[in-house]
């Protein structure tokens, strides 16, 4: 429990929302096969119906935040959850014609429950102390989706896929319910807006954190090479032999070793410079796909899972961690935002711009993407040197108490604060708000 030490209450009952809903969030993986199956669909259309719903699931991350700050993060959960759900629901009910609208919309609510829900846990807890909140949200997240897929394969093979979208739906209603029995309704900063008319705009905010645009930017880029294992590699592996289940395998390492130790590398790293770990992380993707140029293999792929596990350990939740804890009060749903948007990017440009390039050279795709992942990461190691908001810029508006001790320099101009324990916390409460700063 040490490592869960500093994480809040609130945080922690967020996270278990989180897992029970990832459990029966499965209908998208059956998605493809529900439309060319039960609905009778062609490919094409399949791929046009899951192409606009992509879209919508990363518009939803993208403006998610900004809504939150104008009308509140818990009022956008509770509303992106209901809208989910009910369209679920009815969705084995619709005609084909409506599925080109209800699951766009089903995925733009999704999006903003993302977001919102990444903004909660900032709010939630002061600067500093985020990498294990969110590193704790990700395991329950990562968690519920280990689960999730077979039990929608069960729930198909028994009964019907039309079973699975009642479920999911239900399940997403059922989480928007729980959220609003553990978010107070009123008076915290889970539930009032943060829209200030006379603070800075976000491009203004942005301008002001050099090292933040980078970082998205760098996520951006290292997401579509990060999503070729969805897309280009069960193809790449079929081509030198390998089957199903060896690719299914390699996806068990994968989110076995984030469950064991995604949650310990925070607590480890927790007092290391973000941006260091971050710049890590992203070199290690690269490296991992660069193992696959010579060929295919077993010990090739298996040190390439390995490779790409290690980077996303390093870098997810510490860039999350860092864009929030660079957030000012009045932004931090929008920063929120545009980081759960870049993180998702991938999810609609990888399939199609990998898929080129393998048709077009299949010996170019993996230099590419080591190449594109290796220079992101460069250039986060390099944004250490660019200059933070001065003093007291980011706290325009209000901070949750016990936000601010003054930070200490770490490693190539970035700053490294110690952890803000329980006992901390309370004592800045009952001092009226005394700045502490705690570490990312």
């Amino acid at each position: 429990m040490g490592m869960l030490r500093g994480v809040p209450r609130t945080v922690r009952l967020l996270a278990f929302g989180a897992f029970v809903n990832s459990v029966v969030s499965f209908t998208f993986v059956y998605l493809f096969v529900y439309l060319t199956g039960p609905r009778g669909l062609s490919v094409a259309q399949a791929g046009v119906i899951s192409g606009i719903g992509g879209i919508g699931l990363v518009a939803g991350n993208f403006t998610g935040g900004s809504l939150g700050d104008r009308y509140g993060h818990r009022r956008m959960l509770l509303a992106g959850a209901c809208v989910s759900g009910a369209a679920l629901v009815t969705l084995p009910a619709l005609p084909v014609a409506a599925l080109y609208a209800v699951l766009p919309l089903a995925q733009y609510a999704s999006g903003v429950v993302r977001a919102a829900d990444a903004a909660l846990v900032a709010v939630s807890v002061p600067e500093g102390g985020r990498r294990q909140s969110f590193a704790l949200t990700r395991f329950a997240s990562n968690g519920g989706f280990t689960v999730g897929p077979p039990l929608g394969a069960l729930i198909a093979a028994h009964y019907s896929y039309d079973w699975l979208f009642l479920a999911d739906g239900l399940g997403t209603l059922l989480f928007a319910a729980y959220a609003a029995a553990i978010l107070p309704a009123r008076g915290t900063a889970h539930s009032k807006p943060a829209h200030d008319p006379g603070a800075p705009g976000l491009r203004h905010e942005l301008r002001a954190r050099p090292a933040v645009p980078v970082l998205l930017a760098a996520i951006v880029c290292v997401d579509l090479v990060y999503r070729q294992q969805y897309s280009t590699l069960p193809v790449f592996l079929a081509d030198h032999g390998f089957d199903a289940q060896f690719y299914g395998w390699l996806l068990a390492i994968n989110g076995g070793v984030i469950l064991c130790l995604e949650l310990p590398a925070a607590h480890v790293l927790r007092r290391r410079a973000p941006l260091s770990i971050v710049g890590t992380g992203l070199l290690l993707v690269g490296l991992g796909y660069a193992v696959l140029i010579p060929g295919a293999g077993v010990l090739f792929a298996v040190t390439m899972m390995l490779s790409l596990t290690a980077g996303e350990i390093l870098y997810k939740t510490t860039a999350t961690a860092y864009v929030a804890d660079q957030a000012p009060a009045h932004a931090q749903g929008r920063f929120q935002s545009l980081y759960a948007g870049a993180s998702i990017s991938g999810q609609v440009l990888a399939p199609p711009l990998g898929g080129a390039l393998y048709v077009a050279s299949p010996a170019l795709l993996w230099p590419v993407c080591a190449a594109v992942a290796c220079g992101a990461g460069a250039a986060v190691l390099a944004a250490r040197r660019l200059s933070e908001p001065r003093s007291g810029s980011r706290g325009h508006g209000r901070h949750p108490a016990g936000q601010g001790r003054p930070r200490q320099a770490g490693a190539g101009g970035e700053h490294v604060k110690p952890l803000l324990h329980q006992d901390e916390e309370q004592q800045n409460h009952r001092g009226g708000g005394r700045r502490t700063r705690s570490g990312s």
